[in-house]
């Protein structure tokens, strides 16, 4: 289990995130929902390293994991996709790739790894040589998914999945994240501004306003919430 206690962070006097409990169960879908500003990506920042947590605790599965260095945080099986996806533009799909494993030491097992991607991802395989950056929107995700799955990791985050991609491909990534889930087993903290999209696709959401989480319940629960349908699944 992934879980944050009291979680606070700031940047600099502006306190971003004001006392965050979340926990994902392992093998759940877990997804963060609110408005811009709201503290989801921080939350994920925090998590995985790139933030400095104020005070509060971060543990997964049991062990203190707050305030390490995002390698270390990768290491133990945490993989995170951010916001803009972040691919290295100027390399290749398969360089790219290649980067997401730079902690393995197993690389005679890298080609498994190239499989699995490729089977889940056909786009990447037929683009290996291309330069990243010339990718779609949709196919840049795709590669920052593939990419994070090179460590193969026991929790997957995923920030803003669908931001920028065409509706018939955002469909497609979130299919490929149920799989992720379901097949291969990977739990899943997601933060998606489509709010009806997540929900759909989780089993449990948090619902975050101005750094604090004011709402959670299973996510069947949380798309009839009145509260939850007025203010981010558009409508009463």
């Amino acid at each position: 289990m992934l879980e944050l206690k009291e979680l606070a962070v700031s940047y600099g006097s502006i306190n971003a995130l004001h006392d965050v409990s979340l926990h994902v169960a392992k093998g759940d879908i877990v997804t963060l929902i609110g408005a811009n500003g709201a503290g989801k990506s921080t939350t994920l920042r925090a998590i995985s390293g790139l933030l400095k947590a104020e005070r509060g605790s971060i543990q997964c599965d049991g062990e203190e994991i707050t305030n390490l260095p995002a390698h270390k945080i990768v290491a133990r099986g945490i993989s995170h996709v951010p916001e803009g996806r972040m691919i290295f533009a100027n390399l290749t799909v398969h360089e790219n790739l290649l980067m997401g494993g730079y902690l393995r030491k197993d690389r005679n097992k890298f080609g498994e790894q190239f499989d699995l991607i490729f089977g889940m991802f056909p786009r990447l395989k037929e683009r290996a040589k291309q330069v990243a950056g010339t990718l779609s929107g949709g196919e840049q995700q795709m590669l920052a998914i593939g990419r994070a799955l090179m460590s193969k990791p026991r929790y997957l985050m995923l920030d803003e999945p669908s931001l920028g991609i065409a509706p018939i491909l955002v469909k497609t990534i979130f299919q490929k994240i149920v799989e992720i889930n379901r097949s291969l087993g990977i739990t899943i903290l997601l933060v998606e501004q489509n709010a009806n999209l997540a929900l759909e696709v989780s089993n449990y959401g948090y619902v975050l306003e101005t750094g604090r989480i004011i709402l959670h319940d299973k996510s069947s629960a949380l798309r009839v919430n009145e509260r939850v349908k007025s203010a981010y699944l558009g409508g009463s």
